[in-house]
């Protein structure tokens, strides 16, 4: 019984693993970074984690390894605007606002894959967050039908409680990774495609 319910987990670590460069320098050309939200502060600015996932974007797009950036997070409420704030702090890092998508609808790592697939119409990605979550994240959006390697940010905090909860979050995490995968569960919001990354390929 312990096998069954391990193996989704496993299957998702793994598939994820394969996925990891170690580095930026490691990471090839490709067309696209995927940036997955992550909190805002109370004044609407990025998260401390989020900020790590923005400045490794903004750094793969000054290396040229990458052509464009889309950032996906919760625009759930008029005052709760991950996306924006996003681009805002990649523009202010020095990254062109028109090669920058933003994705109001990227409620969870599943929907955020499916959507830059179905929605954006990304093919190759990198994608970028922490490294507790990293497979995880590969696995989706090569489930999603991606082309993607995963490069992962210091996941330090200055909240130890809080780094535990979110690693051991992980298991359960990855057996409903699993599970969306299998079943192909549509995103909460399946929207039409968009011509945003399309545009912002077609521009360098």
């Amino acid at each position: 019984m312990l096998a069954v319910l391990a193996a989704p987990v496993l299957l998702v670590q793994g598939v994820g693993q394969a996925g990891v460069v170690p580095g930026a320098g490691a990471v090839e050309r490709t067309d696209v970074a995927i940036v997955l939200g992550a909190g805002l502060r109370p004044d609407g600015s990025p998260s401390t984690f989020l900020r790590r996932r923005l400045d490794a974007a903004a750094d793969l797009y000054a290396r040229g390894t990458v052509r464009a950036v889309l950032v996906s997070g919760d625009h759930s409420s008029a005052d709760y605007d991950e996306p924006t704030a996003m681009r805002d702090w990649l523009v202010d890092l020095g990254v062109p606002a028109e090669q920058i998508v933003r994705d109001h609808a990227g409620l969870d790592t599943h929907d955020t894959c499916v959507r830059a697939h179905d929605v954006f119409g990304a093919r190759r990605a990198v994608v970028l967050t922490q490294d507790y979550h990293l497979r995880r994240a590969v696995f989706s959006c090569r489930a999603a039908g991606i082309d993607t390697v995963g490069l992962g940010v210091s996941a330090a905090s200055v909240e130890p409680v809080k780094a535990v909860v979110y690693r051991v979050r992980e298991v359960p995490a990855s057996a409903k990774a699993a599970w969306d995968a299998v079943v192909g569960r549509a995103p909460v919001h399946p929207g039409s495609p968009e011509p945003g990354l399309r545009d912002a390929l077609a521009g360098i």
